[in-house]
Parts: C-alpha cells; structure tokens; sequence
C-alpha cells in the first residue's frame, strides 16, 4: 500500500523533545538546552531488538528485562518552540538542521517496517497526506531513505560512547535503576532524562570546557523563561540545576 505525504513546514512539530544524535547535539550546544535522553523498551515489545542493538540492556527492579536507548536531546517543555524555529513558522537553520528534522515523520528507533502509523498527523499539524502528496512509504519501506539510514548511521557511531556513558551512570548514579524501573512500568512508557554533564564528565572529552560555555547561557536563559511556572516546575529545576553543572565543568576545566 502506498503512503503520501509532504511537510507543508507548518511548524506544529517543532516543539517539545527533540532526540538528537550525539554529532547533531553537540555541533548545536549554543542553541539548544541538552540532556540525555534514556528511553527504555520493555523485552517483547516492539522495537526492543534495536534498543538492545544500540542500546544497553538491564534488569529492572521489578525483574523485567528492558533495552534501553540512549541519546541526546534537547529538553523543552511539550509547549516550547524548536530554539530554531524563526517567527514565521520556518526552520532558521534549514541548511544545517539535525537529521532527526530531517528524517521526519519516520524514526529511526523503530524498524523500518512498522512507521506506517507515524504518517497520520497528530491533531493540528497541517501535513499534507492526500493523494497529491509524494509517495513515502510503499510496502512497508521507505520510497527514499537517504535521510533515515543517515540518521542510523549516526546512532550506530555513537553507540559504543552511549554503552559507556550508561556504566558509568550505571555506577556513580546507582537511582538510575529505580528511575527507568518506574518509567517502564508506566502504560504508554515513559523517559528518563539525565544531564549533559553527567555525560562529558564520564566520556572526558577534551572539548567538555567550550560545550559546557556554550550551554551556560542557554540553560539559564531557559531557567529564566520556567521560572515561577508550578507547571514546569520540573523543567526549571533541571535548567538551573544543570545551569550550575554547566558553570562548574567549565570553570574546574579553565581553571
């Protein structure tokens, strides 16, 4: 069966979450409020073989068998615009956009024969997907893939540094285990999001002093906008509080 669409860059998808591959997130570290993004897949649900392929697989708490995928992201708010979204609704780095934007609606963490049902827009989003529209999606495959075997690509580079960032979380930062187990254990699942900082602390690249200067002012800015908001409370004391990580990583660094 032949799927159409077309993005009409109505902008309602640029917002909220952003999972981004690790050359993405840190080639933008200047605009966008980064963490780690854990997304973890209960074993005998869809996907799980490709978490367990690029991912790490634990043993929960409750004694479920999980795969859980590890990425960048930039953190916003459901509400919260792409930092990149201009104010007519287009895309300010078009030329330079990450591959997940790129790669829309299709996803990389799933297999490439079940994305059909990611071509149904949500409500309000504007896609086109009449029969005017390109064919995308035929027989269960992608019609043009540059873009999404990019995107794998990418996520299988940086697999081996995921693998070791979550050992080391796995150990310094044992509440881990809790938190997956209850983000798990939620109907529709759910993530688990942990600091940039955590993740250049434990993989000490050389850079971590000028990606942590580029965050500073970004994570404050975007502490700032949460700020006295009860229903973002949880974002603005992640923003401040990794604010501060920020600060620390780059002044023990520059020192």
């Amino acid at each position: 069966m032949d799927r159409h669409f077309h993005c009409t860059a109505c902008g309602k998808c640029c917002h909220g979450v952003l999972p981004l591959t690790l050359e993405d997130a840190l080639a933008h570290a200047g605009r966008f409020p980064l963490a780690m993004l854990w997304m973890p897949v209960i074993k005998g649900r869809r996907a799980f073989e490709l978490a367990e392929r690029w991912g790490v697989t634990v043993r929960l708490k409750d004694r479920r068998t999980a795969a859980v995928h590890i990425t960048p992201a930039a953190y916003l708010p459901p509400a919260f615009a792409c930092p990149a979204l201009a104010a007519d609704g287009l895309c300010g780095v078009q030329d330079s956009k990450p591959l997940r934007c790129r790669t829309m609606p299709f996803y990389p963490f799933r297999e490439e024969r079940d994305q059909a049902d990611l071509l149904v827009p949500r409500a309000g989003w504007l896609c086109d997907v009449s029969a005017a529209a390109p064919v995308v999606y035929r027989d269960r495959k992608l019609v043009e893939r540059g873009d999404f075997d990019a995107e794998r690509a990418a996520i299988e580079r940086q697999a081996p540094a995921m693998r070791a960032y979550a050992a080391y979380v796995f150990k310094y930062m044992p509440w881990i285990l809790d938190a997956l187990t209850s983000s798990a254990a939620k109907p529709a699942g759910a993530n688990l999001f942990t600091s940039l900082s955590s993740f250049l602390t434990a993989s000490r690249r050389p850079d971590a002093a000028e990606l942590a200067r580029l965050q500073l002012p970004v994570m404050t800015g975007h502490a700032a906008r949460t700020a006295g908001d009860p229903a973002l409370a949880e974002h603005h004391r992640n923003y401040a509080g990794w604010a501060r990580e920020m600060e620390h990583l780059a002044g023990r660094a520059g020192a």
